[in-house]
């Protein structure tokens, strides 16, 4: 396994009841006692060193067990639906771009374990999960989340230490099925299923599954000593975005609390475009917005754009290296302070009325604004009206871009890529996407 590095880590289990177990870490030969209660359950922090390995740790009470080839390094929960659990070797005629490439390769990273939470259900929160720890090979990363993994695989070569991944997800999933009861019986638009044991695969019906995950694959594993989250996870909430508005900020606050390590970084993945059922429709495109917005409401949250990475007749897009890269990179800037990576995508701050013109601030633009492939046509204007037209675009200075149409005279509205399909164009010159955006409420979320 991989323990979190420089920390307090807890080890918990089960012993003989009512005594004592004596536990010994191998990097200092430090000997810590537990008491147990009358069912047996222990639970004690350990000190943890920087970076290094293999050790040993040895419980006994009584009877001897010992662990070994332990790492000591940065230990990261990856967790969502299906484009974060696709594995490396892709889907059934679905493949991952550079797939055998990735698997070849894996035998290079011997400092990256991981670890996979079986995909069950329960109605009431568990305590323990039927899991292991693997070292990396080109056996063992095929079935992985290929976003987990390659994620595990910059950060391990740009840091040079181990990093351990535990993987919890389940494709299809709405965002409720991850949270508690408890919890989710604070929203009336929830609705619980008076016997959640009736429900065996989420999958099928994500919208009446809340709670059952969080139970059986968040609980088991809640308060391993971790750095922080990647999140992937979205489209099964496309049609009620406002409700994913409430949910989502709630959920990482619940997360973090069950770490009880104060505000662990949380780096999502805005969903990708998709044909959905009609790819001028927009309602996934809300969700998007939501996704955006929740990057600023959020403490110490970071938002992934993929306006560039989807494909129109596949939900699950081949490229999962430039979102790794991309995620990776968020938590090399962000949580380890490395510094000269490009990391943010431009965001729109406002928009200024000039006649027939419309002029559009960015933030976080780095070396300037550019359009890929001089195409401009992802944007539209309307006037009062409320009807958008196709729109030309012209960046004039490294943050401002200039956009009009000749069938809106008196423009009060611009939209950028909002749609369920679109390729995204906008970029900074360092080649980090614009997420989609609006400057209208017409369309409020309900």
């Amino acid at each position: 396994m991989v323990l979190q590095q420089k920390s307090k880590v807890s080890l918990w289990g089960h012993a003989v009841k009512s005594g004592k177990i004596v536990i010994i870490t191998g990097w200092n030969n430090k000997k810590y006692t537990a008491i147990t209660d009358t069912a047996g359950s222990w639970h004690l922090q350990v000190r943890t060193p920087q970076a290094g390995g293999p050790f040993k740790i040895s419980f006994n009470d009584g009877e001897l067990l010992e662990l070994s080839g332990i790492l000591i390094g940065e230990v990261w929960v990856c967790s969502g639906q299906s484009n974060m659990e696709m594995p490396v070797k892709g889907y059934n005629k679905q493949p991952i771009l550079n797939a055998r490439q990735i698997i070849d390769d894996a035998s290079k990273h011997p400092a990256i374990r991981i670890f996979r939470v079986p995909k069950i259900v329960s109605a009431v929160p568990l305590n323990d999960c039927q899991g292991k720890w693997f070292e990396t090979d080109s056996q063992t990363i095929k079935d992985f989340s290929a976003i987990a993994y390659q994620y595990a695989a910059i950060l391990q070569a740009k840091l040079n230490v181990p990093v351990g991944i535990i993987a919890t997800y389940w494709g299809g999933t709405a965002v409720q099925s991850w949270m508690s009861k408890k919890t989710l019986s604070r929203f009336a638009e929830v609705k619980i299923p008076e016997r959640l044991d009736t429900i065996t695969d989420p999958e099928k019906a994500p919208e009446q599954s809340p709670a059952i995950l969080f139970n059986a694959m968040i609980a088991p594993i809640a308060g391993y000593g971790i750095k922080g989250f990647i999140w992937y996870q979205g489209e099964s909430n496309r049609y009620n975005p406002a409700l994913y508005a409430k949910l989502l900020p709630v959920m990482v606050k619940e997360w973090r609390r069950l770490w009880n390590s104060g505000n662990l970084p949380f780096y999502y993945v805005q969903i990708a475009p998709y044909g959905y059922s009609g790819p001028n429709n927009y309602f996934s495109a809300l969700l998007r917005e939501v996704q955006f917005k929740l990057e600023h409401q959020i403490p110490n949250v970071g938002m992934v754009v993929a306006l560039d990475a989807g494909k129109q007749q596949f939900i699950h897009p081949p490229d999962k290296t430039i979102i790794s890269e991309r995620l990776s990179n968020y938590a090399l800037s962000e949580t380890y302070q490395r510094s000269g990576i490009s990391y943010l995508s431009p965001t729109f701050k406002r928009m200024k009325i000039r006649k027939e013109q419309l002029y559009l601030k960015f933030t976080n633009t780095g070396g300037g604004l550019q359009f890929k492939d001089q195409a401009t046509g992802n944007f539209e204007i309307a006037g009062s009206d409320k009807v958008f037209y196709p729109a030309q675009a012209v960046i004039i200075k490294k943050d401002q871009v200039r956009v009009h149409s000749d069938q809106v005279k008196k423009p009060v509205s611009v939209r950028y890529a909002f749609k369920n399909w679109c390729v995204g164009n906008l970029y900074t010159k360092e080649g980090m996407p614009a997420s989609s955006f609006r400057t209208d409420n017409w369309d409020q979320l309900n």
